[in-house]
């Protein structure tokens, strides 16, 4: 009988994508700005940031965010600047924030969360409303199903 041994897969983070400072930066503007703790503010600017290097890297424009995560984007987005070389650096080119563009439904975020998983990136469920104890509210309104 061969016993094999499970060897452990390191999962990424959202938030080694940028240097600490901007990390810091962003997470702090996005607290101030929607209203969130501090350590409410970073778990979401580190699943935004997963979140757009799976979107940039697979070209996968037809991903959204959750409601939730939205606000870490639109964070990262308004430090235009640090957001337009990181996009550079990331992926040769800038990845566009169209808000509205598309429908947030349960089916379309577990598909994002099942992709940003596959990216190798630790998910936050909570945050994207798919949570197995995901009930109203801890749902956070992303679409129906909640």
């Amino acid at each position: 009988m061969t016993t094999m041994l499970e060897i452990p897969v390191a999962v990424r983070r959202g938030r080694d994508l940028v240097g600490p400072e901007l990390f810091e930066k962003v997470s702090r503007f996005c607290a101030g700005e929607y209203g969130h703790e501090l350590s409410m503010a970073r778990r979401i600017v580190d699943q935004a940031l997963a979140f757009l290097k799976v979107m940039g890297d697979t070209r996968a424009f037809d991903m959204t965010p959750s409601d939730v995560v939205d606000p870490g984007w639109h964070s990262f987005v308004l430090h235009t600047q640090a957001y337009a070389a990181w996009c550079d650096e990331q992926f040769g080119f800038f990845l566009g924030h169209e808000p509205g563009a598309t429908v947030r439904t349960r089916p379309r975020i577990g598909r994002v969360v099942d992709r940003v998983k596959a990216g190798g990136f630790f998910v936050d469920e909570t945050l994207w409303g798919s949570a197995k104890e995901c009930n109203p509210p801890a749902c956070c309104g992303d679409g129906d199903g909640c």
